[in-house]
């Protein structure tokens, strides 16, 4: 090993003049002072699109159900296929799926009602 090996990771600029180390301090100051910033203000615009993407979802979601509803009580008003679609916005093979379900839900039994002594 040879004395400027040695001294080499001494002599780097910041090491031999204290005012370039106490600019590189501040920088890094700024540097991490940033990041935080950058950091929370990617953190609150990434929690406002999942917000808004989660309302959307379920608003979504709850049309769905909502017109599924509405079609199942016209099914169950004996009203026609081509009328519950007009009206729904379903398509026929949507209704026929939920026929099939309202034909389920009817020959099972009815556990949910409990007998009053």
């Amino acid at each position: 090993m040879t004395y400027i090996s040695i001294l080499k990771p001494s002599l780097t600029p910041l090491n031999f003049c204290p005012v370039l180390r106490k600019e590189s301090v501040i920088y890094q100051e700024i540097l991490r002072e940033g990041l935080a910033e950058g950091l929370a203000e990617g953190k609150a615009k990434g929690l406002a699109e999942g917000k808004a993407k989660g309302l959307a979802e379920g608003k979504a979601k709850g049309l769905a159900e909502a017109t599924n509803q509405i079609a199942l009580n016209m099914l169950r008003s004996n009203m026609s296929t081509d009328l519950i679609a007009q009206v729904t916005g379903l398509t026929l093979k949507q209704i026929e799926k939920l026929q099939k379900l309202a034909a389920k839900q009817s020959q099972s039994p009815k556990s949910s009602q409990t007998k009053r002594s």
